[in-house]
């Protein structure tokens, strides 16, 4: 049976210094550090439970290759319920667990809008002549790649291999209406011909169809199972294959649009004849083709567009959807299914209105329209240029600020979710006593708390269920708590659990 869809964002930041030589990974702490200075977040991040080497398929693979984990880079909590953090070279904006994909929508707002403030706040430190500029992009144009990851909440009961076999044509074929667009190719293949623009910003670096690393030998699904919750009851379906979307309809309808496909595949319904025979290939050849005329095959030889399997996988999720009885997207299935449709039927014949939606399709017309007024050459410095813009977090400069892009939550939500966690969720309960008593906080990471109430063991309370924690369910004892003593002794001994204090705490 399909489950909530609890989800959530993590953004990694593009950044450099103009006018300086400083280093990435400097300027990206300048960037969180900046902004923490302004907060009372709790700045150290509970690694205890991380275990990023567990693999869904084979359990614990030591020798798989992860980059070393810094401890002690910037780090973070906020009172949002959100991480932000140094990830090796990039800021990263790791958003509060949402019950629906608007509330991923507005929560993603937010980040954009820490980075932004953060980078406002760090700039005034810096020497004149020297700005620190971050961008929601995920591209350097020299080869690299940095990601947006997303988070489900899946039922552990469905078997890995149907999983990942199942949702492998949603994540190829969706970046028709979720892809963040780019000038030219990275990556690019021997005897693969390079195109002047493409659909999505990632889709060259995918080199596997399934698999456990993130950096290298990127897979279009990701089997890590770290669930950040109770591993027998669900699983974390972390999603590396998307772009980072500058519009709130595209950023929607990819959390919508995938959280209804897994509760699709939850309950036996997906349509088994869109298993694509090359998947890895398939990714590059619908982004290399912005006409939306390429084909990919499927097993047994059948030929399909991107459009004919999000038309197909969007008439099963219809059907299914009213079926049931309970909305897996918290309320949201309706009007996901309706601007689904409405995307596809304006993909099938490239209206205009996909500007308002669509960021590639957006990003493209802005191109082009440089491109004649100047007669540039495809693949000109300038155009790239251009691209980059699109994605620049400060908001005098920032062309996805300018074309237009339909909005769906509002400056004064946006301000809101800087600082306040969402309701629907257990990020409310971490937010709010990060609000209240950030210094007796002393970590944290997505199920658990650690307090110091001055006895010589810490004390941890554990958040094993992402839909508890919520304001129905703590507010009122919330309000009851002057402290944490009486926060902890309201609690119990079944949540709260001695804790032995880190030495480099």
């Amino acid at each position: 049976m399909s489950i909530p869809k609890i989800c959530g964002i993590e953004t990694e930041y593009g950044i450099h210094v103009r006018g300086s030589d400083v280093s990435a990974v400097v300027a990206s702490s300048m960037l969180v550090n900046g902004y923490g200075l302004d907060t009372d977040g709790v700045r150290t991040w509970d690694f205890q439970d991380e275990s990023p080497d567990i693999d869904a398929r084979s359990g614990q693979r030591p020798e798989a290759d992860f980059p070393v984990v810094e401890t002690l880079m910037a780090n973070t909590i906020l009172t949002n319920g959100a991480r932000y953090y140094v990830d090796h070279a990039h800021p990263e904006y790791s958003s509060p667990e949402c019950a629906t994909p608007l509330e991923a929508v507005l929560y993603d707002r937010a980040g954009e809008e820490v980075v932004r403030r953060s980078m406002i706040r760090a700039n005034t430190l810096l020497d004149d002549g020297v700005e620190l500029i971050a961008h929601k992009n995920n591209s350097d144009g020299k080869g690299n790649s940095y990601g947006c990851h997303e988070n489900y909440l899946v039922n552990r009961n469905v078997p890995f291999g149907r999983l990942a076999q199942s949702v492998m044509a949603h994540f190829v074929s969706r970046q028709i209406f979720c892809g963040a667009g780019k000038v030219g190719v990275e990556a690019q293949r021997e005897g693969e011909p390079w195109v002047p623009f493409q659909i999505s910003q990632r889709a060259d670096f995918f080199e596997e169809e399934i698999g456990l690393e993130t950096t290298i030998r990127r897979p279009i699904v990701n089997t890590r199972d770290e669930p950040h919750c109770d591993a027998e009851r669900w699983r974390r379906l972390h999603v590396i294959a998307g772009d980072a979307n500058m519009s709130e309809v595209a950023t929607y309808l990819k959390m919508g649009t995938t959280a209804l496909v897994l509760g699709l595949i939850e309950d036996k319904q997906f349509p088994m004849n869109l298993v694509l025979e090359d998947p890895v290939t398939s990714i590059r050849k619908i982004s290399h083709d912005p006409s939306l005329q390429q084909t990919v095959t499927c097993e047994g030889g059948k030929l399909l567009t991107a459009l004919n399997m999000q038309i197909a996988l969007y008439e099963a999720c219809k059907d299914w959807f009213e079926s049931i009885d309970n909305d897996p997207t918290g309320g949201c299935g309706h009007d996901v299914l309706e601007r689904w449709g409405q995307v596809l039927h304006d993909l099938q014949n490239l209206d205009p209105r996909l500007s308002k939606t669509v960021d590639w399709w957006a990003k493209l017309q802005v191109v082009q329209g440089m491109q004649e007024r100047h007669q540039l050459p495809d693949g000109d410095l300038r155009l790239r240029a251009v691209d980059l813009q699109y994605h620049d977090m400060r908001s005098s400069k920032c062309l996805a600020q300018k074309v237009g892009l339909e909005t769906l939550v509002s400056p004064d939500a946006v301000d809101h979710a800087v600082h306040h966690a969402p309701r629907s969720t257990r990020a409310y309960f971490r937010g709010e006593c990060i609000s209240r008593w950030p210094q007796q906080v002393v970590s944290a990471n997505w199920d658990s708390l650690v307090f110091d109430v001055g006895q010589p063991q810490l004390q941890r309370v554990s958040m094993p269920d992402p839909m508890k924690g919520t304001f129905s369910h703590v507010s009122e004892l919330l309000s009851r708590v002057g402290t944490i003593d009486e926060l902890l002794a309201e609690l119990g001994s079944e949540a709260v659990e001695p804790y032995e204090q880190d030495p480099g705490w």
